[in-house]
């Protein structure tokens, strides 16, 4: 495969999705109503103001091939992506943007049951280091919102979320969890 190095994890595609996450090939967890539910209604709120403001594209479980310095390319694939028309143009031909070869600008990612907090730490740390902007890290049981960012981690009260990397974006997150 074209594009390829010594120093790449390839994993091939599954159903639910499987990342390189902690030196391990894992496969992605979810799949409740609650968290299917939560993902949908994020996904909908992110798509709604990056598609009206011409921001970037939004997709769930859509698989990067993210590089943190001095570590291999590997596979991860956020419950959510927003990927900015600043990192790839609007116009870029689909090829560019189907696998992307980088961090997205922002990761959401909706907590299972079953995730290990281990695993979680690694993949929002391997997200920053690659470059992405902030990670959201969503726990549907607490309904809490931690924004992970190069300056640290940090609760949000609610009900707002706001962040430099979502640029015009006011989320009430609030009002999210009260719909599921």
């Amino acid at each position: 495969m074209a594009g390829m190095s010594l120093h790449e994890i390839v994993l091939p595609y599954t159903k639910p999705e499987t990342e390189w996450v902690r030196g391990r090939a894992l496969q992605k967890t979810g799949g409740v109503y609650r968290h299917a539910r939560l993902q949908l209604l994020w996904t909908t709120a992110l798509f709604g103001w990056a598609d009206a403001g011409g921001h970037g594209r939004v997709a769930m479980e859509w698989r990067f091939r993210v590089t943190p310095p001095g570590g291999p390319t590997r596979p991860l694939v956020p419950d959510i992506a927003y990927l900015s028309y600043q990192a790839i143009p609007a116009g870029a031909p689909a090829g560019d943007f189907q696998v992307p070869l980088m961090a997205p600008t922002v990761a959401v990612e909706m907590l299972a049951p079953e995730d290990l907090r281990a695993d979680v730490d690694d993949k929002i740390e391997t997200y920053l280091a690659a470059g992405c902007g902030a990670v959201i890290l969503v726990d549907p049981e607490a309904e809490a919102v931690v924004i992970h960012d190069g300056e640290g981690s940090k609760p949000l009260p609610g009900p707002d979320l706001k962040h430099p990397a979502l640029p015009g974006l006011s989320l009430n997150f609030r009002a999210i969890f009260d719909r599921h």
